[in-house]
């Protein structure tokens, strides 16, 4: 919508450009201009910001999601957040990689291609410490990992496959197999260079250490789901209508839950004093009038107007009427 001036903008506009302190050949000049836009092929954006905002909502959970279980299985402090989502040309994320470093590629069935996470060193180095009955400290390492290493971290991250198959299993159902580990970037080419990736950056703290761990997921797996990303496909998922095997066993459930139901004689106020002079066979007058049916409240909540009697030997109440919200009580 373009912006209306209003009569005062549009005097003085017209008093600046007839006192030359504007010029009207520039101002036509730098409206041209603005229409210009810089584009890179090389970095196309093909994910709009409500699909990167779907995206991130999805690994924030799985974030969460394996901070629980790294923590349980390593029996220490984990902690682990998104902190970017960003696309970006696969070469370029190759490149902001470290060259030694640990690899994970992902096969994603039933979608097409692979999602590979990227493991900082420094991170992986307190995992294998960790599972070895260490501190969780890191240690500065400039070979190659040991076949026995490879082992226990592909252990782990195998393990770890469930919690990613849950964070996306609100989009798609998939199953995530581990289908390589290795250590150098240069020999994993999931894609083209040009190829738009999108690259989710997590913080991890494992004890004292810290470090990153990138999942780097490219277009031409999300491609056939790019409509569920969408935030008109999250509000619509949200209001479909309920299961109806899950709906019939909660009402199962919510029909054998025990409540507190009280029939109320009647109250009154007495004061302190009153109530330390109480006597056997003294009587307290209540507030209910003998004519009137009493309350019945179910979880101090009042439901209904009810009258005293017996029931088979037992003391009892009959049901006279339900309690409307908004109608006043009895008198």
């Amino acid at each position: 919508m373009e912006e209306i001036l209003s009569q005062n903008e549009i005097d003085v506009l017209l008093s600046a450009i007839t006192s030359g302190e504007m010029d009207a050949e520039e101002l036509k000049k730098e409206e041209e201009e603005k229409k210009i836009r810089v584009y890179d092929f090389k970095r196309a954006l093909r994910f709009s910001k409500d699909q990167i905002r779907s995206i991130s909502r999805i690994h924030e959970n799985y974030a969460r999601m394996l901070t629980t279980f790294l923590s349980s299985h390593l029996r220490t402090y984990v902690h682990i957040a998104v902190t970017s989502v960003d696309q970006v040309p696969y070469e370029e994320f190759v490149r902001s990689i470290s060259s030694l470093t640990v690899l994970n590629l992902y096969s994603m069935s039933p979608l097409k291609g692979n999602l590979l996470i990227e493991v900082n060193p420094n991170v992986a180095y307190a995992l294998l410490d960790r599972t070895l009955g260490g501190k969780g400290t890191t240690v500065s390492k400039t070979d190659s990992l040991t076949e026995i290493e490879v082992i226990l971290l592909k252990q782990i991250f195998e393990k770890a496959t469930y919690n990613l198959k849950e964070a996306w299993s609100t989009l798609i159902e998939v199953e995530p197999v581990l289908e390589e580990f290795e250590e150098n970037p240069q020999f994993i080419q999931m894609v083209a260079p040009n190829d738009t990736v999108v690259v989710v950056s997590m913080s991890a703290a494992i004890g004292e250490t810290t470090g990153m761990i990138n999942l780097c997921i490219p277009h031409t797996l999300l491609e056939p789901i790019i409509p569920k990303l969408s935030a008109h496909y999250w509000m619509d998922n949200t209001a479909a209508e309920p299961d109806e095997n899950a709906y019939r066993k909660l009402s199962n459930n919510l029909q054998t839950a025990e409540v507190d139901v009280r029939a109320i004689l009647g109250e009154t106020t007495i004061s302190i004093n009153e109530f330390l002079k109480l006597q056997s066979n003294d009587i307290i007058a209540l507030n209910q009038q003998i004519e009137n049916p009493l309350l019945l409240t179910v979880n101090e909540e009042p439901k209904f107007y009810v009258q005293a009697g017996k029931q088979k030997r037992k003391i009892a109440v009959q049901v006279l009427e339900e309690i409307k919200k908004g109608v006043n009580a009895h008198e």
